[in-house]
């Protein structure tokens, strides 16, 4: 899945990934992404308006980097399956892996003592210690990871999607997956559009 061009970037659990570090405004953002820019700004969470989703990437419609602002500073960012960063941990590749192979990375760390796995209502693995979410996205009829990532003041149950601070929007699509399980959120016939508020991806 690794692209020729994708940029490598390293997780530092808590304080930041690759340029980025969490607390940074819109435009240190911006400063730190060269050759990426801004394609849109959108409202990453219906219960909490203040939150500000910001696209980068390097043509329309090809966002690589989600960046998420609360009261104007960086809290979480997520890396795009297909066309962001590659995320590491460790030596380990975060980004568009195989879930299966990732969570059996995850449990062998947990087993370790490395870290404290858990899982959030939809089955979304992470390590709330590391500030870290690993959400899947469907790329060309198969289904890869999707780091998220978010700072220390924000980890607190960053797995747990009704109660942490990872915005609403990146728990929208498909469900971590399980052997035989094709399931997304919301479930059909349910709706997100809480006040007015839609899904931006």
């Amino acid at each position: 899945m690794r692209r020729p061009s994708r940029l490598d970037w390293e997780l530092m659990p808590l304080e930041g990934v690759g340029p980025l570090r969490f607390g940074m405004r819109i435009t240190e953002v911006a400063a730190a992404l060269p050759g990426m820019t801004a394609l849109r700004r959108f409202q990453a969470d219906p219960s909490f308006r203040e939150t500000l989703g910001v696209a980068f990437g390097t043509g329309q419609a090809e966002p690589a980097v989600y960046a998420y602002f609360v009261g104007g500073r960086l809290f979480c960012v997520a890396s795009d399956a297909v066309r962001g960063p590659q995320v590491s941990l460790w030596g380990r590749e975060l980004t568009a892996c195989a879930p299966a192979d990732l969570e059996r990375f995850l449990g062998h760390a947990y087993d370790c003592g490395v870290l404290d796995l858990s899982y959030g209502p939809r089955g979304n693995p992470g390590a709330n210690g590391l500030g870290l979410v690993v959400r899947v996205q469907e790329v060309a009829g198969r289904v890869v990871t999707r780091p998220v990532m978010v700072g220390r003041d924000w980890a607190d149950r960053c797995t747990d999607d009704w109660e942490g601070a990872v915005p609403e929007c990146e728990w929208v699509g498909r469900l971590w997956s399980r052997p035989g399980e094709t399931g997304s959120w919301p479930p059909p016939g349910h709706t997100t559009h809480r006040g007015g508020w839609r899904p931006p991806f």
